[in-house]
């Protein structure tokens, strides 16, 4: 959702003569755009910020801002702390990135950080007529009710809300006129889309899929992240049927401790979990299948443990993410006895093990399977391109640029550590 966010800002400034440029030291503008879900990615924002501390002072006509979650959760604590900041704007309030660049340029100090009540997408730029890579991210749904112990983004993103779905087809039009192949639906509970189509009258997401599915051009579909409480029926049943939509879904758990699972407020059990992949895996048995972890939680046992490396042998993941868990200021689980450092890092190291015999032998069994894989870029060696296989694998072969932005046929000849090299059929 950053990278799209990101996307979209760059866009509005460029209503105001701002283009992108790689350099800093080239920059007119400089924001960096933040996340605040882990302790250390907001620690980075400072860390970063420290970095332009000359290029201010070579150049005072220079604007720094921050953006995103971290600039929601922090506010005007980020100038205390940097005053080289001019800008502080939060998610929601991005697209008035134009009218607060005009205020700044007076010299002024901006902090942006209130949800207003109109939709940002209405008054954003349209997308520019560019050509697009092949594959692109559409934001569909924004914030979270859920509220689980440990996580910062009802705070910091707002209660759940979905953008009509016209708007959204027509944003995903608007991408695959522009050479776009294949979409990848965000929210931060995705499968919990309940977009308007008039009034009184919502689509899940399996029926805005379904209207994708239409569009002429689009050949592939993707969404994410999503909550296994919105894992509904005519969602699992689009697996089956939906030829666009693609064989992989990432659907975090946390951790395989019922005991755990309630103090992070998951509102499901392990077992519900297990029986939920069970359904998905028969509606499409080829599907690959990715999670989330939390290590060292508050009041974790080693018992507790155990019983998530238990569920990840029972489900079996083909990638998956895990991360120790990092006290957010704010949240309940933040206030609780915490797991000591060098336990969480050896469970960490452990769960982490066991993952990635996972995935590599998910990746092994690849090997002699004839795949379809969309080409995104050339490749760092000589004569390479690279893509996305129906599985979300990064697939690299041998040849020439011609083949970005196609599907191709691609039987696997090798498994690397995170990728898997194959030849042209």
């Amino acid at each position: 959702m950053n990278v799209y966010d990101t996307e979209r800002m760059s866009e509005s400034l460029q209503t105001e003569g701002y283009v992108p440029t790689d350099s800093a030291e080239d920059a007119d503008m400089i924001l960096l755009n933040t996340c605040h879900i882990r302790e250390k990615a907001a620690e980075k924002v400072y860390s970063e910020l420290g970095r332009f501390k000359n290029l201010k002072s070579e150049n005072p006509n220079l604007k720094i801002g921050v953006v995103g979650c971290v600039a929601q959760a922090e506010g005007e604590e980020i100038i205390r702390r940097q005053p080289l900041v001019d800008l502080v704007v939060g998610p929601q309030s991005y697209h008035k990135l134009p009218s607060l660049e005009r205020q700044i340029k007076n010299g002024e100090k901006k902090v942006e950080i209130d949800f207003p009540t109109e939709d940002k997408f209405d008054y954003l730029a349209k997308r520019t007529d560019i050509r697009r890579a092949p594959a692109a991210f559409l934001t569909i749904q924004e914030g979270c009710d859920k509220f689980c112990a440990f996580c910062v983004v009802p705070y910091t993103r707002g209660a759940e809300v979905s953008r009509p779905v016209e708007k959204v087809v027509s944003e995903a039009r608007s991408l695959v006129d522009k050479g776009v192949k294949e979409i990848t639906l965000l929210g931060q509970n995705v499968n919990a889309y309940h977009g308007a189509v008039e009034v009184g009258t919502q689509f899940t997401l399996a029926k805005l899929i379904w209207k994708l599915e239409k569009i002429d051009g689009l050949e592939r579909i993707r969404y994410t992240t999503s909550h296994p409480n919105d894992m509904t029926d005519d969602l699992i049943e689009a697996h089956a049927d939906c030829r666009k939509l693609m064989p992989y879904l990432h659907l975090p758990v946390q951790s395989g401790s019922n005991k755990i699972l309630k103090r992070m407020n998951r509102s499901h059990t392990a077992e519900a979990y297990i029986n939920l992949i069970g359904s998905i895996r028969k509606a499409r048995p080829d599907i690959l299948i990715s999670g989330d972890f939390i290590v060292g939680f508050p009041e974790e046992t080693d018992d507790d443990f155990e019983d998530t490396l238990d569920l990840i042998r029972t489900v079996g993941y083909g990638q998956s993410y895990s991360f120790k868990y990092s006290v957010r200021p704010g949240t309940p689980a933040a206030e609780r006895k915490q797991v000591p450092e060098e336990i969480k890092n050896i469970r960490l190291h452990k769960l982490q093990k066991l993952l990635g015999q996972q995935q590599k032998t998910v990746q092994q069994s690849m090997v002699g399977r004839t795949v379809r894989v969309l080409f995104e870029k050339t490749g760092r060696q000589s004569g390479q391109v690279v893509g996305k296989s129906d599985y979300l694998h990064a697939v690299h072969v041998l040849g020439d640029q011609s083949k970005v932005g196609h599907v191709e046929d691609v039987l696997i000849s090798r498994s690397n550590t995170n990728s898997l090299e194959g030849k042209l059929i």
